[in-house]
């Protein structure tokens, strides 16, 4: 998208000041007040025009743009980090241009997590009666506002991004969309038990506190599993290693299944580069992780490597949807959408029907309906950490898709 486009938009959410009503009959607030703490009397109450009401907290970084006299700070050009947010935004506000013509009666209110504390915004009047909230989150202590407020209210939080639980424990409110490590490192067991059974399977990692984690996740699953459980055979590597420290755990007799066991994006490279140097001799398959989406695969040195990595987000370029969306931003902003335009559009869309469907008397027993599915199939499923008690923590989606690649071109979902 232009620059000059994305500044507009900036200049509308900041002239909009606390409120900005559109088209879609929404209300955006991106500046709170202080006000008494929200009372639980507020639960799963329209307000008086019939409306329901969602909380949307997304980092528009408002405040860093913008200077105390309203001037916009970067001149012509567009900052990236104030790109995530406002690209969720953009689909956020498609869905509600979709909701208005199903006749949606919706008030959401837009808080940007970046220009005040989140605590005051939970303090504010205009909170009450809040049915719903979808996060955009950039810490922890952002979502652990959320879901106890949440939790307080007995409304659904959807974290729409942080793929962690964040210590948060006994809240049946908090929704994980962006799927845990954990979960992938579950859906990873269970592809290669389907697919790749009597492969040799090796785990590849670099020393470092993440990596001991992914090896207690695959020790663990493979104590727990009810199939045959792989036998993982884990390799250390140097720093600086090279294809000859790999070959030693490979078999040019059949196919070997290499797990490349770190979110190290460089790790990854230089473990995906070696590999292909030798794949004449040992044909491998890698199997990464969800960090590998922003990995540019089509790189020469990459050429005749299969690779697959997990992703609980998939969006099909041959669905009517996704060309519309396409080609309006082809048309509007001469740009691609991003997958953050997606998700926005996605999440809005989604849960804002639920709540509409169930008609404000709580979300909870409604949250893994696929009725209402829009790019995702969501398997939004209850996770109890501690099976010995078995109160339920949070709820996650345990939906990954596995994404195919040769030479830079998908090749196949899974």
């Amino acid at each position: 998208m232009k620059a000059t486009s994305r500044y507009l938009l900036l200049c509308i959410l900041l002239a909009a000041g606390t409120t900005l009503r559109a088209q879609v009959d929404t209300t955006y607030r991106t500046q709170p007040d202080t006000a008494p703490r929200v009372s639980d009397t507020s639960r799963h109450q329209k307000d008086s025009t019939g409306r329901h009401k969602v909380a949307m907290f997304l980092p528009l970084y408002l405040d860093s743009a913008f200077d105390a006299s309203n001037n916009y700070r970067y001149d012509k050009s567009f900052p990236k980090f104030i790109n995530p947010g406002l690209e969720f935004y953009e689909g956020a506000q498609l869905a509600l241009d979709s909701l208005e013509k199903e006749n949606a009666r919706l008030d959401v209110h837009v808080y940007d997590t970046r220009s005040g504390a989140i605590a005051q915004v939970l303090q504010n009047p205009e909170f009450q009666g809040t049915e719903l909230i979808i996060g955009q989150i950039s810490s922890s202590g952002e979502m652990q506002h959320l879901a106890s407020a949440a939790a307080q209210m007995n409304i659904p939080f959807i974290n729409v991004n942080f793929p962690n639980d964040g210590g948060i424990t006994n809240n049946p409110e908090f929704v994980i969309l962006n799927s845990t490590l954990r979960t992938h490192c579950e859906g990873i067991y269970r592809f290669i038990q389907r697919n790749y059974p009597t492969k040799p399977v090796v785990l590849f990692r670099k020393k470092g506190a993440q990596e001991n984690r992914l090896n207690t996740y695959f020790d663990d699953i493979t104590r727990t599993t009810n199939s045959v459980p792989l036998k993982i055979k884990y390799v250390t590597l140097d720093d600086a290693f090279d294809a000859n420290e790999l070959t030693p755990h490979l078999d040019s007799s059949t196919q070997t299944i290499c797990i490349a066991g770190s979110l190290d994006e460089n790790f990854a490279r230089m473990l995906c580069q070696s590999l292909a140097s030798v794949n004449q001799t040992y044909t491998t398959l890698i199997i990464g992780m969800p960090t590998w989406d922003n990995i540019d695969f089509s790189k020469p040195e990459l050429k005749g490597e299969e690779i697959i990595y997990s992703t609980p987000f998939y969006i099909n370029p041959t669905d009517n949807l996704v060309r519309s969306i396409q080609q309006y931003f082809k048309i509007k902003f001469y740009s691609r959408p991003s997958d953050m335009v997606f998700r926005g559009y996605e999440t809005t869309y989604r849960f804002s029907k639920q709540l509409l469907h169930i008609g404000g008397k709580g979300l909870g027993g409604s949250l893994g309906d696929k009725k209402f599915k829009v790019f995702t199939d969501f398997d939004i499923q209850p996770v109890f950490l501690n099976r010995q008690n078995m109160t339920l923590d949070y709820f996650e989606n345990k939906k990954l898709y596995f994404i195919k690649k040769l030479d830079g071109n998908v090749t196949g979902v899974y």
